[in-house]
């Protein structure tokens, strides 16, 4: 297998010095593939090509990990597509140290989420699906990546510029565009793993090494996995409008996922080695490798975004956090316990926190003590088996 490093620009520091992030390239192998009899024998088509980026967000190293881990299991696999990995993809956010804490969820010098800083294209999709209709589906596929990444190009060249986060989100975002299948890996601060899947992909959550999926909206919220899919959900109904569907299993022809790894501030590499296993299952469902990989015999639930709830801090104190992640919650249970110490002798020196409804906890805040207000818990209700 021919794995190349690179590096990938993202911009430039005050010093003049160039902001890089490592780049990892696997090439496909020549070897044709092989399909039943039934569909044709050899299948000359290019298999779909990848893009998996991770620690986007500074604390959230786990899935650098989970990138190690299948680097190596992929020397031991014959890979049909293209496959694209960026570890430590933000430099900016892994470096902006406090102490012996990362804070890198947030552009220091804007405030903004690292991860809403994508780009939302604004170009009449309807009217260019319509001016290349008469294009094949390999041909329209490739034409719309080239216009998407035209796109980029244009933000990042735009006379007016652009701010330094932005610069390094549309980097990578032009990066994902020229991908058929794109992973975003992530962490909670302190959390259960879970998946963000688009609701008309929801099925594909069975084969990831993951016991809960978000069941997200087909449209863009600023994050990653939607500045990839929403612009080929948008062009497949363009083409349904007009009596067309595209190939794929979901109808649209690109597929992007988030995979929240647990917590952050963690490596566990035995775990990544699970995570790793379980992208492979999907790869290996795609066909991006040759070599068939079943998926864990697990459980898998979700939920949809509407029903995956805040509980913010009735009111100031110190945390004791009581609900163990990812097990069901009755109502009425209590999820946490808050300590005000400085009215010891009081019945109000100690409150429990619980719910009205039966949930999944999936994350808590990183920190024992809080502001009134503060984000305390993401529950999902309305929960279902996948």
């Amino acid at each position: 297998m021919n794995i190349q490093q690179t590096s990938l620009h993202l911009g430039e520091l005050a010093t003049g010095h160039a902001l890089t992030a490592p780049l990892f390239c696997i090439e496909p192998s020549k070897e044709p593939r092989f399909v039943p009899e039934t569909q044709g024998g050899v299948d000359v088509s290019p298999a779909p090509s990848v893009y998996i980026q991770a620690n986007v967000h500074g604390a959230e190293v786990q899935g650098n990990a989970v990138i190690y881990q299948l680097l190596k299991l992929l020397e031991s696999y014959q890979v049909l597509g293209k496959i694209v990995l960026a570890p430590l993809a933000n430099p900016l956010g892994i470096n902006q140290k406090s102490g012996e804490f990362t804070l890198g969820r947030f552009d220091p010098i804007t405030g903004v989420n690292w991860n809403r800083e994508y780009l939302d294209h604004q170009f009449d999709i309807e009217a260019w699906y319509l001016a290349h209709q008469h294009l094949s589906e390999v041909e329209l596929i490739s034409a719309f990546k080239a216009r998407l990444t035209e796109s980029c190009d244009e933000r990042l060249n735009n006379s007016w510029g652009i701010s330094t986060g932005h610069r390094l989100a549309v980097t990578l975002q032009k990066m994902a565009h020229q991908a058929d299948i794109v992973l975003d890996l992530h962490t909670g601060p302190k959390s259960c793993k879970h998946l963000y899947a688009p609701e008309y992909d929801k099925q594909a959550a069975r084969f990831f090494s993951i016991p809960y999926t978000l069941v997200i909206p087909n449209e863009f919220g600023g994050a990653m996995d939607e500045a990839a899919f929403c612009p080929w959900w948008c062009l497949a109904e363009a083409a349904k409008a007009q009596g067309r569907e595209f190939s794929s299993d979901s109808g649209v022809a690109i597929s992007a996922f988030t995979l929240e790894l647990a917590s952050q501030e963690r490596i566990d590499l035995a775990d990544a080695k699970q995570d790793a296993l379980g992208i492979l299952a999907y790869l290996s469902h795609r066909g991006v490798i040759a070599e068939k990989v079943a998926p864990a015999d697990m459980p898998r639930f979700g939920c949809y975004l509407k029903d995956y709830r805040k509980l913010h801090a009735p009111q100031s104190g110190m945390v004791e956090y009581c609900a163990e992640l990812g097990q069901p919650l009755a109502a009425g249970e209590p999820l946490a316990q808050l300590l005000r110490v400085e009215r010891y002798g009081r019945e109000d020196a100690l409150t429990s926190v619980s719910l009205p409804v039966d949930c999944v906890p999936i994350l808590h805040f990183a920190s024992a003590s809080v502001h009134q207000g503060t984000e305390l818990y993401k529950v999902m209700t309305n929960v279902f088996e996948l």
